[in-house]
C-alpha cells in the first residue's frame, strides 16, 4: 500500500521538470531585416508553439544571446551587442532580446579580374559594375553573393563555358569596420555555336531550321536558345520542347544544340455553348489542324450560332518562319448579323501577311465584300418599316493594321495594356461600289494599386472619309453603345439617325471608360464603371453617358464579367441594361 502512494506521489513530485510551455519571443533594438535575422537566428524562436521544459529553456535562452550577435554578422554588423531578460509569464516564457547592433562595415574597397575581351560583352559588363558598386555600401553577405553569381552566370550565359572563379575572399577589418571584396575569374574560351538537331519532329527536314534565331559559328547565348524554346512553344506544334546545348561533348569551341519534339495532338476540336448580351445565348464549334503537311500549314473552321450572330468561317494559314515569324493567311466568312440598329448578311474573303515588325504585330491584306443589309430597324419590325434603309455592298479594298499589347499575367492583368491601330481605304472605285478611307484606334490599360484594387481605362477612336455612305455596310459603320462600348445601352444602338430618327451609324467614333474594381477574395470581386461616347458625323460630337455596377468572377474559363448599366443624363433613355462578357482583360 504504501508502494502504492509513492507510486501516486511521483507525477506530482516530476510535474515541474515536465511542465508544458511556449517561449514568446521579443526582439527590440532593430528594424527589419535585421529583426527578422536575429529571430530566425536563434533556435528558441521554433519553441512558440512546442512544449519545452524549464531546463531546456534556459538552455536555449543562454545560447541565444551569441546566436543574435552571430545573425547580425551577414549584414555587416560584426559588434552588436545583445542583452536579454527571461520571466515566466503564466503557463508560457517571455525572452525578450534588446539589440544594439552597432556601427555597420563597410565595403572600403572592390578588386574584380576579369578578361577585358568577356568585360566588353554588355551584359558581362553590367554585371560586373553591380559588383563595383557595392563599394561604399554596407557590407551585405546576402547582396554580395547574389551580385557575385550573376557574373558568374553572365558569363556562361554569354558563351564563357569554362569560366572559374579562382579567387573569392571578402577580408574584414573590425578595428577599421571596413572591408574588402577580392574576386577573379579565368574565363577561358568564349564558344561558339556550332549545329542543331531535331529529334522527333514531324516535319521535313529543314522546315524547323527557319526558327532557329542564331547561325553556326556565332557566338553562344542562352538567350538565343530561350528564343528558340519560345517560338517552337508559340507554333502550337509540339507537345514536348526541350532545347538542350550540348556542353558535356564541346569540343574546339563549339556547341552542339540539340532539340527534343513531341508533337502536339494534330486535330484539336472545342466548342460548347456562351453567352454575352451582344450576341445573345449561342454555341460555338471549331476544329483546327495544327498542321496539314509536313511544310507546317495550317487550317481552322469555325460556326457560331447564336440568337443575334451566326457565322461560318474558314481560315488557312501558311507559316514563314524566321526573325520576323511572318505568316501568310487566307480566309473566308460568312455573316448573318442582327444588332438593335441593322440587319447584314455578308460574304467576305481576306488575304494577309503578318508578322513581327519593331515590336508589333503588322498586317497587310485584302479584303472582297458582298452582302445585303438594312439600317435603321428597330428588333423584332419588319424590314419594309417606314426610315429602314436597304443596301448592297460590294467592296474591295486594302486593309493595314498594327497591334501591341503586355501583360503580367494573362489570366488576370494587374498591369499591362494594348494598342490597336488600323487602316483601309478603297483604290478610287476599283472593284468597289463606294469610295471610302477609314482609320480606327482602341486602347486599354490596366493598373492594380492598394493591393486588391484595379484601374481600368479604355478607349476607342475612328474617322470615315466616303463619297456614298449609303453603301457601306454596318461593318464599315460606326455604332456606339454595348458590353464594350457605352453601357447601359443596347449593342450598336445610339449613334446618328436618319430624317425618320432611325440609328443608322456614323462616319465617326469616340468612346472612353473608367473603371474600378476591387477583390474581396482571390477571384470574386466588384466593379464600377463609367462609360461615355457615340458615334458621330463631322463635328456635331454628343456623347452618350452610363454609369453602372458589377460583378467580377475569376472563373476556371477566365474572367466572367456581368455589369448593370444605365444612361445618366438622358430623358429620352431609362432603364437597366444587362452586360455579360466573358474573356481574358486584353
Amino acid at each position: 500500500m504504501r508502494r502504492l502512494r509513492r507510486l501516486m506521489l511521483l507525477p506530482l513530485l516530476l510535474a515541474p521538470l515536465l511542465a508544458h510551455a511556449g517561449v514568446q519571443l521579443v526582439v527590440d533594438g532593430v528594424d527589419d531585416p535585421l529583426k527578422l535575422a536575429v529571430t530566425s537566428g536563434v533556435d528558441i524562436s521554433q519553441y512558440a508553439n512546442r512544449d519545452v521544459t524549464e531546463a531546456q529553456v534556459r538552455r536555449l535562452y543562454s545560447q541565444s544571446l551569441d546566436q543574435a550577435r552571430r545573425a547580425l554578422e551577414p549584414y555587416g554588423y560584426y559588434e552588436a551587442q545583445v542583452q536579454g531578460q527571461l520571466e515566466p509569464v503564466g503557463d508560457d516564457w517571455r525572452v525578450t532580446l534588446h539589440v544594439q547592433p552597432g556601427v555597420p562595415v563597410k565595403i572600403t574597397s572592390v578588386n574584380i579580374e576579369l578578361d577585358a575581351k568577356a568585360a566588353a560583352i554588355p551584359a558581362i559588363g553590367r554585371a560586373k559594375r553591380a559588383i563595383e558598386n557595392l563599394n561604399g555600401q554596407i557590407l551585405n553577405h546576402g547582396t554580395y553573393d547574389s551580385a557575385r553569381d550573376a557574373l558568374s552566370a553572365a558569363l556562361t550565359a554569354n558563351g564563357f563555358l569554362d569560366a572559374r572563379l579562382v579567387t573569392r575572399r571578402v577580408e574584414v577589418s573590425r578595428a577599421e569596420r571596413s572591408a574588402v571584396v577580392r574576386l577573379a575569374w579565368e574565363v577561358g574560351p568564349r564558344y561558339r555555336f556550332g549545329s542543331v538537331h531535331f529529334e522527333g519532329s514531324q516535319f521535313r527536314p529543314g522546315f524547323l531550321q527557319r526558327y532557329v534565331p542564331f547561325k553556326s559559328g556565332d557566338y553562344f547565348a542562352q538567350e538565343k536558345l530561350l528564343q528558340l524554346q519560345q517560338a517552337l512553344t508559340g507554333a502550337d506544334y509540339f507537345a514536348v520542347v526541350n532545347v538542350l546545348p550540348d556542353v558535356n561533348d564541346k569540343k574546339n569551341g563549339v556547341v552542339d544544340v540539340k532539340v527534343e519534339l513531341a508533337p502536339a495532338k494534330r486535330t484539336v476540336y472545342t466548342g460548347g455553348p456562351f453567352i454575352g448580351t451582344d450576341t445573345g445565348v449561342g454555341v460555338r464549334a471549331a476544329v483546327e489542324r495544327r498542321w496539314t503537311n509536313s511544310r507546317g500549314h495550317k487550317w481552322k473552321n469555325e460556326l457560331v450560332l447564336a440568337q443575334n450572330l451566326k457565322t461560318l468561317s474558314t481560315l488557312y494559314s501558311v507559316p514563314m518562319p524566321g526573325l520576323n515569324q511572318r505568316s501568310f493567311n487566307y480566309g473566308a466568312t460568312y455573316r448573318d448579323s442582327d444588332t438593335d440598329t441593322s440587319h447584314s448578311k455578308t460574304l467576305e474573303l481576306v488575304a494577309n501577311e503578318t508578322r513581327q515588325w519593331y515590336g508589333w504585330v503588322r498586317t497587310i491584306g485584302l479584303h472582297a465584300l458582298d452582302g445585303t443589309f438594312t439600317v435603321g430597324q428597330k428588333p423584332g419590325e419588319s424590314d419594309t418599316a417606314v426610315g429602314v434603309e436597304h443596301g448592297r455592298s460590294n467592296l474591295f479594298y486594302p486593309e493595314v493594321s498594327l497591334s501591341r499589347k503586355w501583360g503580367d499575367n494573362p489570366l488576370f492583368v494587374r498591369s499591362g495594356w494594348s494598342l490597336t491601330f488600323a487602316a483601309r481605304s478603297t483604290v478610287g472605285s476599283l472593284l468597289s461600289d463606294a469610295s471610302f478611307s477609314q482609320v480606327t484606334a482602341e486602347a486599354k490599360w490596366i493598373n492594380s494599386f492598394w493591393g486588391n484594387n484595379r484601374l481600368i481605362l479604355r478607349g476607342s477612336a475612328g474617322a470615315t472619309w466616303t463619297n456614298d455612305f449609303t453603301d457601306l455596310p454596318p461593318q464599315l459603320r460606326f455604332f456606339a453603345g454595348g458590353d464594350r462600348s457605352v453601357r447601359g445601352y443596347g449593342f450598336q444602338s445610339i449613334g446618328p439617325e436618319n430624317s425618320y430618327g432611325r440609328v443608322i451609324g456614323g462616319k465617326n467614333l469616340l468612346v472612353g471608360s473608367t473603371e474600378v474594381e476591387h477583390y474581396f477574395t482571390r477571384r470574386w470581386g466588384m466593379a464600377a464603371f463609367v462609360d461615355a461616347g457615340n458615334a458621330f458625323d463631322g463635328t456635331d460630337y454628343r456623347p452618350k453617358v452610363g454609369a453602372g455596377l458589377g460583378v467580377r468572377w475569376l472563373s476556371p474559363v477566365g474572367m466572367i464579367r456581368v455589369d448593370l448599366g444605365t444612361p445618366v443624363h438622358n430623358p429620352d433613355e431609362h432603364g437597366v441594361e444587362l452586360h455579360v462578357v466573358i474573356g481574358p482583360d486584353l
